[in-house]
């Protein structure tokens, strides 16, 4: 019922087998079977690329949003601290100049 390989190769229905072909140029499809599989891994390569820089985007941007936000404390932090001093000049002036 069932036909056994026996070939230990895993069947791959782009090659051809026993030296039937559908291709009338002999092993053209081999190469066009090759340069497929170069593009694809080339593609495979560059989509790698760009996951890595992604990647590295993300902790970029991380990076920028904490930096971002210990700027704005600080500002906050010296915005008060100048209103205080402000708050103690101007008390400082007013007490003596009551007196």
């Amino acid at each position: 019922m069932f036909e056994t390989n026996p070939r230990s190769e895993p069947y791959d229905p782009y090659l051809p087998r026993n030296g039937s072909s559908s291709n009338p140029s002999g092993s053209g499809g081999n190469v066009k079977t090759a340069a497929i599989q170069q593009q694809i891994d080339d593609t495979r390569r560059e989509l790698d690329s760009l996951q890595d820089k992604t990647d590295n985007l993300a902790v970029s941007a991380q990076g920028f949003r904490r930096g971002a936000n210990r700027v704005r404390k600080m500002r906050l932090i010296i915005g008060i601290t100048v209103a205080i001093i402000i708050v103690i000049i101007v008390v400082t002036i007013v007490q003596t100049t009551r007196h």
